[in-house]
């Protein structure tokens, strides 16, 4: 399907591995030029490398910082003028026991996984309304529906920001601009093997059994890849889905049983 989005500019927020990296590509195969945002320089130059080589014909941006950090976020916005995709992801709080969790820590998780995707929407939304073309997609979790123990500061964070964006997104759908969220579940990627180790730590088994325990609770039997997130996004950023907004995606394998 051609998703007739070749040609538009993303940035895409914590690209340089796991889901994100995962958007970028697949947004680079539709032809989208796209600029990456990752901590570490060398992670980020090495994805840059291989969405060059996936796409010869895609121009790839790379801006290093901490997208919490409000030079980054200018850095993103100035490196990409007239942005008609944002990809809203970023890193989150720890598996941690509510109780470990003082004031600094709280504030820090809220700023992470609401207010920074936020402040990146308010760079882009007029702009986007003005063209009549925008879309934007936020990675937030599947523990914002299904609880998930431990990180109850991280699905905190990402409900509070999914009730803050439902009339947003709203005010803006007539302008052909979209605001909807993928909740992904347990997808194979370096958080998720953090996950495990700090399971079998409280378990006292192995790093395999704490990985085995969980897939076994999923009814697709399997961990989500990075490339089926990466394709879902892509569409919800198409033409195609221009009617579709306001709306939370689960790519979990079936693991949140509900009928609606």
């Amino acid at each position: 399907m051609d998703l007739g989005i070749s040609g538009r500019k993303a940035i895409v927020c914590a690209s340089s591995r796991g889901l994100g990296k995962a958007c970028a590509i697949s947004l680079a195969r539709n032809g989208v030029h796209v600029t990456l945002n990752g901590r570490d320089e060398s992670v980020l130059a090495s994805t840059a490398k291989e969405i060059r080589n996936l796409a010869p014909d895609i121009n790839v941006i790379t801006v290093a910082g901490n997208v919490s950090d409000s030079q980054c976020q200018q850095a993103l916005l100035d490196a990409t003028p007239g942005a008609d995709i944002l990809i809203n992801n970023n890193g989150g709080p720890p598996f941690r026991d509510f109780r470990e969790l003082d004031r600094k820590a709280m504030i820090e998780g809220v700023t992470m996984n609401m207010i920074t995707p936020i402040e990146m929407i308010n760079g882009v939304i007029d702009g986007m309304s003005a063209r009549g073309f925008g879309r934007v997609v936020n990675i937030t979790s599947i523990s914002v529906k299904k609880p998930v123990l431990g990180l109850d500061l991280s699905s905190g964070a990402r409900a509070g920001l999914t009730a803050f964006l439902a009339g947003v997104c709203r005010s803006v759908a007539h302008k052909n601009v979209t605001i909807n969220n993928i909740l992904p579940g347990f997808f194979n990627t370096d958080r998720l093997q953090g996950s495990f180790t700090a399971s079998a730590s409280a378990l006292g088994i192995t790093v395999e059994d704490a990985a085995e325990q969980r897939s076994a609770q999923i009814p697709a039997k399997r961990f989500g890849e990075p490339e089926e997130f990466g394709e879902a996004c892509a569409f919800l950023c198409s033409d195609q889905a221009g009617y579709i907004t306001g709306q939370n995606l689960l790519l979990d394998g079936g693991i949140f049983e509900s009928a609606f």
